[in-house]
């Protein structure tokens, strides 16, 4: 294990940050894991850098996740579990999937990061996620210095949360997660564009390519390339209200979009209520609000974390005034 000092964090987070690392090293085996317990700085465990705003130097050990490898852990004639180590990119399990004909996870193409992120969040994206098809995760818990393997309902999953952003927080690394996919794919094409998209394409006949492709079109009309423009994607949550609450939201705002979580409570897109404050295509400086997508914040060149940190609460007391609602960051800030 080679431990570098004082190392940029730019080329490691797509905001395109540039703060240094006190400590670096990148985690290319399990076998690695008890010599790198033994250092006893705070680890800061860096996958995609997708999801993070870095605000300031990083005292400590960062830990570049490059744990790589996909295996069929087991499969029967129905359904296929795949083990996947916590460093490979997202995209390409879904697209090795897809190769496969397996479904499940289609919906969630193009999302940014490492797999280690998708329990961790819990991502999600038109109508489908992570939890849907995580049968476990196993971790290496610093503390008692062995691995933990835990079942779906362990991992605490919610709305882009679970129990490593809780109980499990600074306690542990994802090391690898099993996915239970379907040899013979239920399509979920209900929700967003996405039917509409499939038309648009001249799609008959469905398949979990055909979703794919027609998420991956919907994706990149709508959001930046972070190699083009620095963002994390969406940088906050879609806020859920009691019904009552949206029934006396509806008479000033009658145009106010819900989708229904249960009986008692809905959730309002934030991308709607940020831009009914007019924050959609704001820009100061290199710090600004997406064109096309008002939930994503940008950095146009040389932004300073904290700089895109102030901008984030200067929406959230706006939406807060006009709509008495709260919005919460989804993006981790480091």
């Amino acid at each position: 294990m080679h431990i570098q000092q004082n190392i940029s964090l730019k080329p490691f987070n797509t905001f395109g940050i540039d703060v240094p690392a006190e400590y670096f090293t990148e985690l290319e085996d399990i076998e690695s894991l008890p010599e790198l317990t033994a250092e006893q700085q705070p680890k800061h465990i860096l996958g995609g850098g997708s999801n993070i705003l870095l605000t300031q130097p990083l005292a400590g050990l960062v830990v570049h996740n490059k744990l790589k490898g996909i295996s069929v852990a087991k499969e029967d004639d129905t359904n296929v579990w795949l083990k996947v180590q916590s460093g490979e990119v997202w995209h390409d399990v879904v697209l090795f999937a897809i190769s496969n004909g397996w479904g499940g996870i289609e919906n969630l193409a193009l999302i940014p990061g490492t797999v280690g992120a998708a329990p961790m969040q819990n991502i999600g994206a038109y109508g489908v996620e992570a939890k849907n098809v995580i049968e476990t995760v196993t971790c290496w818990h610093w503390e008692e210095k062995t691995f933990l393997t835990l079942n779906s309902s362990e991992c605490s999953f919610g709305y882009r949360d679970s129990i490593f952003k809780h109980g499990l927080k600074d306690k542990a690394i994802i090391t690898s997660v099993v996915f239970k996919l379907q040899k013979q794919p239920e399509y979920n094409t209900s929700y967003g564009a996405i039917q509409q998209e499939l038309e648009h394409m001249g799609i008959t006949e469905l398949s979990v390519k055909a979703i794919a492709n027609a998420v991956m079109n919907i994706r990149r009309s709508k959001l930046p390339d972070p190699a083009v423009i620095g963002n994390a994607g969406s940088f906050f949550k879609n806020p859920t209200i009691s019904v009552a609450s949206y029934s006396e939201l509806q008479p000033s705002f009658p145009h106010i979009p819900s989708y229904p979580v249960n009986e008692a409570t809905v959730k309002i897109p934030a991308g709607w209520l940020i831009e009914q404050c007019g924050w959609k295509g704001y820009r100061a400086g290199d710090t600004g609000v997406h064109a096309k997508q008002a939930l994503v914040l940008v950095n146009y060149a040389h932004a300073s974390g904290s700089d895109i940190w102030k901008l984030s609460g200067e929406i959230v007391d706006s939406v807060k005034k006009k709509f008495g609602i709260e919005l919460e960051r989804e993006v981790q800030v480091w």
